[in-house]
């Protein structure tokens, strides 16, 4: 049996997915108590610290073979000389690496936003590499779309994955792209935010797959404000799904101006079983607290079924001997 811990846990969208691809989990560390709540009702079994990782130990670990976790991005202080592992001090990729420092595991796997590869013009993820390879790990990284690996959602993350002895492989894509369609179907009714009446008649305008550009202009400009006159795309705004597409990424608030997910035939948003269902959850997980943070744990977590690809890799690795082989750096254009 492989063994993980996880460090900033959530709601348990990639500790799920490991535990469906066959890992074990020693340890979750999570200070969110909605998120802790939420973890112990779904899986009492499991051995969870409600506490800041600033305050965990974890040298009596030894034994464990993973250590995962999607740390929120920090901006870095670049005052240090050496950009190495104690110049991540006070950020929680610090918090992170201190965790396989103590435990040296096999593999470390760090899960984030894509853009940080491009963040501080790549010096903070090429600060996270440099100190990962202080610690004696293999680095790689590469960014995964979620709808690619059977996820109803367009949700791009990085993977950043550090290895010691082992060789390991991203997961190959799949052929099939789920749509919101597949992902719905039979969805159970549940709880869900309203539009304000104001913006409920503004995206009664937009069709499925449409956006603000479908509004008449003059309905236009006063809904986008300022918005309207600058520039980008903007194509999130006034944004109505389709059924016979991946979801774009949700957000952790299904009302937000800049980043609206419309339902493709009702003018509302996602329920919270929907949301839950475009990012992969089984309809018997249960997320506790109210409204408001359920729709941000479902929305902040790692798609249940990319996280399980991502462990099947890693049983792989594990399983099979090292292939000696340089493992290089990837970049990709974002």
């Amino acid at each position: 049996m492989v063994n993980v811990i996880e460090l900033f846990a959530g709601a348990g969208g990639l500790a799920l997915g490991l535990e469906q691809a066959g890992l074990k989990h020693k340890l979750l560390v999570e200070i969110d108590k909605d998120c802790v709540s939420t973890l112990k009702n779904n899986r009492p079994h499991w051995n969870i610290i409600h506490d800041d990782v600033k305050n965990v130990k974890f040298s009596k670990y030894h034994n464990v073979d993973v250590v995962t976790g999607g740390f929120p991005c920090q901006a870095f202080s670049y005052a240090g000389k050496r950009l190495g592992f104690e110049d991540t001090r006070g950020t929680l990729f610090f918090e992170f690496a201190r965790a396989v420092k103590e435990i040296n595991p096999k593999i470390c796997i760090a899960e984030n936003v894509q853009g940080l590869v491009r963040h501080d013009k790549g010096r903070t993820i090429e600060t996270m590499i440099n100190v990962l390879k202080s610690l004696g790990y293999q680095v790689q990284y590469q960014v995964l779309n979620a709808s690619e690996y059977g996820v109803a959602q367009k949700r791009k993350r990085l993977i950043l994955v550090g290895t010691k002895n082992v060789t390991f492989n991203y997961p190959k894509k799949q052929a099939k792209i789920p749509t919101i369609k597949d992902a719905l179907k039979n969805v159970p009714k549940s709880k869900g935010v309203k539009y304000s009446a104001t913006k409920e008649k503004v995206l009664d305008l937009v069709p499925p797959g449409g956006c603000w550009v479908d509004l008449p202009e003059d309905i236009k400009k006063d809904y986008m404000g300022k918005s309207y006159f600058s520039g980008g795309g903007k194509r999130g705004m006034a944004r109505r799904m389709s059924w016979d597409e991946p979801c774009l990424t949700l957000t952790t608030s299904p009302c937000q101006k800049q980043t609206e997910r419309c339902h493709p035939d009702e003018t509302r948003p996602f329920t919270i079983r929907e949301y839950a269902r475009i990012q992969s959850f089984p309809d018997d997980w249960i997320f506790s607290g109210g409204l408001t943070s359920q729709y941000k744990q479902i929305g902040n977590a790692v798609p249940v079924l990319l996280a399980k690809e991502i462990g099947k890799q890693i049983i792989k690795a594990l399983n099979e001997p090292k292939q000696h082989k340089h493992l290089i750096q990837t970049t990709l254009p974002i």
